[in-house]
């Protein structure tokens, strides 16, 4: 969850959603002076909804809990198989182990320590980068330094920082989308080329607005061409354009909204399937638990071609204010996604090296003539 004051509840939902894989055996050998925690309860594994606050223009309906980025007050590696926290207490006169308070589960870090009397939070991390062993969590003294080992569930994932911060999810993104194109779609223009270069510029993509690219062609506004020659002939045109950049990489696309959009057509989406999908949905649910099951629905009902993406986002409403929290909760659905199935990358590539030929999800073998009547036999 992302940290946002007055803005209401929003969902997404990255599909599809499976177990993460089994952590490794521990590679270092604790320190003499390390002391171990009691094992905590370990939570039930993060749900696959990522809460993200959206830019709303209309009253808040739900404040998002959360909090933001911990200062950067410490000294931050990752090991691989683990990752280590070191803090100054120099200045706080603690001197035993027992001022010292650390509270962990899979997902978050609390740490106190009691200085003059007083008990002081001295790092807050609601969500961590991702999840953790917490009964495996390790800490000790080492002299002017408090020092937190905590053991990664995901091995494979490099951490930039801590916590699941704007700066942590752009930096760390990217070895996960490995290329792949991010496809932004939904029924509003506006609000898909905000996010698209928002996320564009963060991560170090190539912004593209299939808007922009169709007016520089035409030399006359969308709405003009919708009014001369109807929905149907931008639609036509924008899927051009989409099987264009279908073998680009490393390009955020926003994509046309309402019935004049490609998105929009069920029988459009050959060339979306090459980068992963995020569709921006605004909801009138009234708080978080209603957006998530009005997007279940949404993607299970199948009624709207939007249904294709790969995750669904919804907002509570739209402001340009809030542009980066929605983008942020669009990166943090995509991580979700890609570490619940860590091959779906790689099955996009191959979809793009084999022309993307409108077999996704289940790819067929090379050679594979979509206008034959030839039964599938799926790669």
């Amino acid at each position: 969850m992302i940290e946002a004051a007055a803005m209401a509840a929003c969902s997404s939902i990255p599909l599809p959603f499976t177990a993460k894989a089994s952590p490794h055996p521990r590679s270092r050998v604790p320190s003499p002076r390390r002391l171990r925690l009691p094992a905590s309860p370990f939570r039930e594994p993060r749900s696959p909804f990522a809460a993200c606050p959206p830019a709303s223009r209309l009253r808040p309906r739900a404040s998002v809990s959360a909090s933001a980025a911990p200062s950067k007050d410490y000294e931050f590696t990752d090991g691989n198989g683990e990752v280590e926290l070191r803090l100054d207490i120099q200045k706080l006169g603690i001197e035993s182990s027992k001022d010292v308070f650390v509270d962990v589960d899979d997902t978050s870090l609390l740490i106190r320590a009691k200085s003059d009397g007083t008990l002081r939070t001295l790092m807050n991390v609601q969500t961590l980068f991702d999840r953790i062993k917490s009964s495996e969590t390790i800490w000790f003294i080492d002299e002017d330094q408090l020092v937190v080992n905590l053991k990664k569930v995901g091995q494979e994932l490099k951490w930039p920082d801590i916590d699941e911060s704007w700066e942590s999810l752009t930096s760390g993104i990217t070895q996960l989308l490995t290329g792949i194109s991010v496809h932004i779609v939904g029924d509003n223009t506006d609000i898909n080329e905000a996010v698209a270069k928002e996320i564009a510029e963060g991560i170090g993509y190539l912004p593209v607005c299939t808007s922009e690219l169709l007016e520089s062609a035409t030399e006359k506004s969308i709405d003009t061409w919708v009014a001369s020659e109807g929905v149907d002939s931008v639609a036509d045109a924008e899927s051009v354009v989409l099987e264009s950049l279908s073998s680009h990489v490393r390009t955020v696309v926003a994509t046309l909204g309402g019935k004049q959009g490609a998105a929009s057509r069920f029988d459009r989406w050959q060339y979306l399937h090459s980068g992963f999908t995020v569709w921006l949905s605004v909801s009138d649910a009234g708080d978080e638990a209603t957006a998530r099951e009005e997007a279940r629905r949404s993607v299970s009902s199948g009624s709207v071609a939007y249904a294709k993406a790969d995750v669904v986002v919804k907002l509570g409403g739209w402001d340009p204010e809030y542009t980066r929290a929605v983008a942020q909760g669009c990166l943090v659905a995509l991580k979700q996604l890609t570490l619940a199935d860590k091959k779906l990358a790689g099955k996009k590539s191959l979809y793009i090296r084999l022309g993307c030929r409108g077999d996704w999800p289940n790819i067929e073998p090379p050679g594979w003539d979509p206008e034959s009547d030839a039964p599938p036999t799926n790669v």
